[in-house]
């Protein structure tokens, strides 16, 4: 499987932290923000990865990151020329990249601890589908995509920030699809706020029955706020010094 990150956006709630920079290129403890999504990839195995931002930045990953060398892997890079076109519209920057294989996506601004390997392991011997991956946090913020599970872990929907949650799980920033993501974008509606939704590409994969869902323990979307900005920073510090970070 490939790998795609995705660092674009304006971050307009993060300014005046965000008027010279990309969120993503901001610090978390010790290291840049997209360093913790692009560690992931690499210590699940993945080899080759593309990363999409916006043009204003573009240089900065590139004189951070260059080819992508020092992880071992190799890294490509993509622009966004929408930067408000949304999540699905940019994962359709990958679909050169991809050449009609699997792809793991992860948002650039999420900071997780959790073993991506076996996941991608399993997710190789399905026939076809998608998984998109949950944390249990307070959904009634409105500010996440909600996740309703049954006792089996069947996905039963994913509404985008409903104003009645029907559950207590929250969307993460982490997807994987099958080779047919790019002609379901295709087929996406921007939605009232303009955007191609990634619930919206969920729910295709809901529809036919090979949506999956994996909970993970802990994770924090770090671009939506100088809290959860600060809150990144804490629990990055206090895992680092505990040992259970490097």
């Amino acid at each position: 499987m490939k790998g795609i990150i995705l660092a674009g956006g304006l971050a307009t709630r993060l300014r005046p932290l965000t008027w010279v920079t990309n969120k993503h290129l901001l610090p978390i403890y010790n290291k840049p923000m997209i360093y913790y999504p692009l560690q992931a990839l690499v210590d699940a195995g993945v080899k080759e990865i593309l990363l999409t931002s916006s043009p204003d930045h573009a240089g900065h990953f590139v004189n951070l990151l260059k080819s992508g060398e020092d992880f071992g892997i190799t890294l490509s890079y993509a622009y966004q020329k929408n930067p408000k076109g949304g999540i699905a519209d940019a994962i359709l920057l990958g679909e050169e990249f991809a050449k009609n294989e699997r792809i793991v996506v992860i948002l650039g601004d999420n900071i997780f601890h959790f073993d991506l390997k076996e996941s991608i392991n399993q997710f190789e011997k399905k026939e076809k589908g998608a998984v998109v991956f949950g944390v249990k946090m307070d959904t009634q913020s409105k500010q996440y995509g909600v996740i309703e599970m049954d006792d089996a872990d069947k996905v039963l929907s994913i509404e985008e920030k409903p104003e009645h949650p029907k559950s207590d799980i929250a969307q993460t920033g982490i997807y994987m699809y099958d080779e047919r993501v790019f002609s379901f974008i295709k087929n996406l509606s921007p939605s009232a706020r303009g955007e191609l939704e990634v619930t919206d590409l969920n729910n295709f994969y809901l529809k036919e029955g090979t949506l999956g869902c994996e909970i993970i323990d802990w994770w924090i979307d770090a671009g939506t706020s100088y809290d959860e900005l600060l809150r990144a920073n804490n629990l990055v510090a206090e895992k680092v010094k505990n040992g259970e970070l490097s």
